[in-house]
């Protein structure tokens, strides 16, 4: 289907964003914390144009699903409640959001936890940005749709998703201090590239844990007495908290440090070890791994040319990334996907991109 079937129109305007890979700093965002994600080459495109009923209408060209708004003050559920939390979150800032016409498809992956909601809510801005003609820079961008995401999605996400979809490219690591949301674009350790392979396991418990993870955090900076577990540098300063609160905190400290490693521009056999400790915290101290994502990671950090790897996203499914030789990349992930499916799984490489 194309946006002239659906509406019977051409489109006016065209916007993309990407999805985000994340090398190191997971479930720091939410703690004041230090992230390092990438932009990936799979990206969203919205399409839309004027509607000529009064209402707004929402294709989801990979769902073949076609939502008709008519009660403008009821949030819809799915796709459609991005869409329409971007609308609102410029609503609410006195922008006049006219009926719309909007087409949407997607080679970010759902559910792999590679931002692909993120990717969603950026290109729709992004959209609205060019139609109204509204005075947004990437940095407001990527605020609005974590507003959107959290007010009307009831998704209690960082920034990181959002900043790394505006802000991130294919060629760059974005650091990013989510408290300041100072940043940096830093190069790839030298002569390095990026895989990510999806575990085909779908991240059915992620959000749940998610909200239960962000709660414990929490609870441990408030026994801990400091607004964030960000403002903790010193993991022996939670050997005082009890479990798995001790846990959780120590997970969170040893990643922020780990990503401020990253900016002494370390060597590709050092970051790959930042990975593989970032992957056993992860495992270990924040419990939000599964046994499949376990063995991908460990048939990766074992495949001659990889560096390092770890799980990317929220966990409990989803995709492992990891950082190989350069030129290495199609044959790692090919080697990995290969003795990963005879397993019994379905595991699929999501980058590179053939």
């Amino acid at each position: 289907m194309t946006f002239q079937k659906i509406f019977n129109q051409e489109p006016k305007i065209e916007t993309s964003a990407p999805g985000r890979v994340n090398l190191l700093g997971e479930h720091t965002d939410y703690n004041d914390g230090f992230v390092l994600p990438t932009a990936i080459p799979q990206r969203t495109t919205v399409q839309l144009a004027l509607s000529s009923d009064g209402y707004h209408h929402f294709y989801s060209e990979n769902l073949d699903e076609l939502i008709n708004l008519v009660e403008v003050n009821h949030s819809p559920s799915g796709f459609a409640s991005y869409i329409f939390g971007c609308m609102e979150v410029l609503r609410k800032q006195d922008s006049r959001i006219p009926a719309l016409n909007i087409y949407i498809k997607s080679s970010v992956p759902i559910g792999s936890g590679l931002s692909s909601s993120a990717a969603l809510e950026v290109a729709f801005l992004r959209a609205l940005r060019q139609l109204l003609e509204l005075q947004l820079d990437d940095v407001m961008i990527a605020q609005l749709a974590q507003q959107a995401e959290i007010l009307y999605a009831g998704v209690q996400c960082g920034i990181m998703d959002q900043m790394a979809s505006s802000l991130a490219d294919t060629e760059h690591l974005l650091f990013l201090d989510t408290r300041t949301l100072e940043r940096q674009v830093l190069p790839l350790p030298a002569n390095t590239e990026i895989v990510v392979i999806d575990s085909g396991i779908p991240r059915s418990l992620a959000s749940s844990y998610y909200n239960q993870r962000r709660s414990e955090c929490e609870q441990a900076a408030h026994l801990l007495n400091v607004k964030a577990l960000r403002d903790i540098t010193n993991p022996e300063a939670v050997e005082i908290l009890p479990e798995p609160l001790r846990k959780r905190a120590r997970h969170v400290i040893t990643e922020n440090n780990r990503v401020l490693k990253v900016l002494d521009s370390v060597s590709p056999q050092e970051f790959g070890q930042l990975m593989n400790a970032s992957h056993a915290s992860l495992r270990d101290d924040y419990e939000v791994s599964v046994p499949p994502l376990d063995t991908l990671v460990d048939l990766l950090q074992n495949t001659a040319g990889v560096y390092g790897a770890r799980l990317t996203g929220a966990g409990f499914g989803g995709a492992c990334v990891a950082l190989t030789a350069a030129g290495k990349g199609f044959e790692v992930a090919a080697s990995v996907l290969e003795q990963y499916n005879h397993l019994g799984y379905q595991g699929r490489v999501l980058v590179p991109v053939k």
